[in-house]
């Protein structure tokens, strides 16, 4: 086993190793860093760290155990909240944010590419198809160029166009193209808790080859581990979870070698996860369905699935089938568990917004990047005339994820004030107590859930997503935000524990704030002239 390992510490992975830790630590600082007090958001980043944030803060300046979504507090949180609890924790200790926040999620990003290294590199006993497998990943295949070439045609100036580029080409469906914006390197920037259980779950698949590879079973004490992992995973992502759980269905069908050590995982996992799952399903106010279409926008049909995963999967739509027909036997074994990921993702619509489905194909995409690398690494070797067609191949594989780079590096940035220059910020912080529940006027990165409080409705979209009644407790907010009867107040804000009224300067608002019902029943306990905001005290009037 000792050598085993060995034969893997080369002198290019002492170059390769270290250039992927930089790399995933340029890449999660250069999205978000602070500095004198001020959180340095990337524009790409900003509305999903909208949501982030307060999660982070209302564990390390709240006190959110048991945990609500401080986006829509008073029901028991829905959301896989395990990493931004972790990261927390970390500021909680005394980390600032940034660090709190981009160590974990570099880690974890760096454990993704080595896992996708490793697991291409034992599964096809080529170092060549695990470099490959990496850069695949980085560099997505789709034909989202295409785009790119619309708005700037092939000219002398194309590689100054490529270098300075500040958008996506493509981000369906959001902008009613038909590549989607999920392959490119913002979904890791962005939703920082999915790389390490990508990454913990490809690590199972790789031990399982590799003890497969070796005619032994999988060791007690790995089993344990994983068992634990997946108990923890409906926490840290559910979407991984049922991955996890199909992966460790197939294993047990098509590994017999394995079925203890599997059926060990499957119950140990099963039981730490069963509380959670129980709970999932006691809350849920959405029920999973059939949905064949995925973001098909036209009628399904075979060749509208094949224009859109074409356009999607770009040359890998050829390159992955061929592969795993011409892999060797455990490399088609193992290729089942991320086809029926990717049957699932396209089958059953998991939660409202049916775009969430995307983790199902970015796993099945890692998964089936192995296969394209194999094959091309394959023709490589095949004859010296194949040698420009693998050269071919590879900038077309890599051409869309390079004009995608850019976009993030040469993103701009959002400021945002915290707590040290922010006197909003701090005086809640200071004189409001950690559980406080704000009815607040406006959204999005409310100064409350800077400080860690809770605001009685965050940006709709957030909650929506995760199955919350968003629709009726706007409705609620905004009759609150309008009432005249004290009576009648005082018994909703009891009922659903808010504690103060906060009133911002938003031009954007729609409703009527009866200001005078508040100046008149309420003490006013913080006003700031400079940003309009004022902040009264409920429990001075009911």
């Amino acid at each position: 086993m000792f050598k085993r390992i060995k034969s893997h510490i080369t002198p290019f992975n002492w170059i390769f190793l270290p250039c992927i830790i930089i790399f995933s630590f340029w890449l999660m600082f250069h999205t978000f860093s602070y500095s004198n007090g001020t959180m340095q958001i990337a524009t790409k980043a900003w509305s999903d760290f909208g949501g982030h944030i307060p999660l982070i803060r209302s564990f390390s300046f709240g006190n959110n155990i048991p945990p609500e979504y401080p986006l829509f507090p008073g029901e028991p949180i829905r959301y896989h909240f395990l990493f931004y609890f972790f990261v927390g924790l970390l500021e909680k200790l005394g980390l600032q944010i940034d660090w709190a926040f981009n160590i974990p999620s570099s880690i974890s990003f760096f454990l993704l590419i080595l896992t996708i290294y490793y697991l291409a590199t034992t599964l096809f006993q080529s170092r060549a198809v695990g470099f490959l497998s990496v850069f695949l990943f980085l560099f997505n295949g789709s034909l989202s160029f295409l785009e790119f070439f619309k708005i700037h045609p092939i000219s002398f100036t194309i590689i100054h166009d490529v270098f300075t580029n500040t958008a996506f080409p493509s981000f369906g469906p959001y902008d009613g193209k038909i590549v989607s914006a999920f392959w490119n390197l913002n979904i890791y920037t962005n939703q920082r808790h999915l790389a390490l259980p990508l990454g913990l779950f490809l690590l199972f698949v790789f031990y399982i080859v590799k003890y497969d590879q070796q005619k032994k079973v999988l060791p007690l004490f790995l089993s344990t581990v994983f068992g634990l992992l997946l108990g923890l995973l409906p926490f840290f992502h559910s979407g991984v979870f049922i991955m996890f759980g199909l992966t460790l269905v197939t294993f047990f069908l098509l590994f017999p070698r394995q079925r203890k050590a599997v059926f060990m995982i499957l119950v140990l996992g099963g039981l730490l996860s069963l509380p959670r799952i129980l709970f999932l399903k006691e809350t849920a106010t959405f029920t999973p369905y059939i949905n064949l279409t995925y973001l098909i926008q036209e009628k399904l049909t075979f060749l509208s699935f094949f224009r859109y995963w074409f356009f999607n999967l770009g040359l890998s739509f050829f390159l992955i089938p061929l592969g795993v027909m011409l892999s060797p036997k455990l490399a088609k074994k193992v290729f089942i568990p991320f086809l029926l990921i990717f049957f699932v993702g396209h089958s059953v619509q998991l939660s409202l917004e049916i775009a969430a489905n995307h983790k199902f194909f970015n796993a099945f995409l890692i998964g089936g990047n192995m296969y394209s690398a194999f094959l091309l690494v394959k023709f490589w070797k095949l004859h010296l005339f194949t040698k420009p067609l693998v050269i071919f191949a590879l900038f077309f594989l890599m051409l869309s994820g390079i004009i995608d780079f850019f976009p993030i590096k040469n993103d701009s940035y959002m400021e945002l004030a915290d707590y040290p220059k922010n006197p909003d910020v701090a005086w809640i912080m200071k004189h409001t107590p950690k559980k406080a529940v704000f009815l607040n006027s406006s959204y999005l990165y409310h100064p409350a859930s800077l400080a860690g409080r809770k605001i009685f409705l965050g940006w709709p979209y957030f909650s929506w997503s995760l199955g919350y009644n968003t629709l009726e407790r706007d409705l609620l907010r905004k009759k609150l935000f309008n009432e005249s009867s004290l009576p009648d107040f005082c018994q909703s804000i009891k009922k659903h524990n808010l504690m103060y009224v906060s009133i911002e300067n938003d031009p954007s608002r729609d409703f009527i704030i009866n200001k005078d019902f508040f100046d008149i029943n309420f003490v006013k306990s913080y006003e700031n002239p400079n940003t309009q905001l004022i902040i009264y005290a409920l429990q001075t009037g009911c």
